[in-house]
């Protein structure tokens, strides 16, 4: 008899986390899309802030790789001074401003960030003997995407041409003959070549 009791006292005793997640929640309907929308909320917000803090200038140059290398060749070109005082950062350049591409690229990113924890190129000597490989991927990267950055602030549709110098005007009406894209043509405009360059990487 005290046997019996013993085992129904232990069947009343909640269970584990299974039988907890069973059992109905005492809270309502509305009071659970109210809680999934404020956390949804925060980790949209928390997420968008953390993409947003990685795609600046200051964070780009933050790693002493790329501030003593294409950092200081950038700011020799026009896209960084110039007469109109319309600058182009890093991420203008090298980050797709469309979400899913930009998600892409950030994803590719991480393989950056691992060459950095391993010290792949954080001498001026290994960034040189890496650099015809590094600029060959990031042109390849904008060949494939049609220089979609670049056409974030330059289109044929948009140039006047006649105002453009004899061999310019030539070269872009040559290239829009061809469907050729920026970066066929423009390959040293923010950094400098790499040594080592072939015809093929010219062309």
């Amino acid at each position: 008899m005290s046997d019996r009791n013993g085992n129904d006292s232990k069947q009343e005793q909640p269970g584990g986390l299974f039988a907890r997640l069973r059992r109905p929640s005492k809270m309502s309907l509305g009071g659970l899309l109210a809680a999934g929308f404020v956390i949804g909320i925060l980790f949209w917000g928390g997420f968008n802030t953390a993409m947003e803090a990685t795609n600046t200038e200051k964070f780009c140059i933050s790693c002493h790789e790329m501030y003593d290398n294409v950092y200081t060749e950038y700011k020799e070109t026009i896209h960084y001074n110039n007469r109109t005082g319309v600058r182009a950062t890093c991420p203008d350049c090298h980050v797709p401003k469309d979400w899913t591409h930009k998600m892409i690229r950030k994803i590719q990113a991480s393989r950056e960030v691992w060459g950095k924890l391993t010290g792949t190129i954080d001498t001026r000597e290994k960034f040189e003997a890496k650099r015809l490989q590094l600029a060959r991927s990031e042109w390849k990267r904008m060949k494939a995407a049609d220089s979609r950055e670049c056409r974030n602030c330059h289109s044929f549709e948009s140039m006047n041409t006649e105002v453009q110098k004899q061999r310019a005007r030539k070269q872009h009406e040559m290239a829009l003959e061809d469907k050729m894209t920026c970066i066929d043509c423009h390959k040293g405009i923010a950094h400098h070549k790499p040594n080592g360059m072939t015809e093929a990487d010219e062309e």
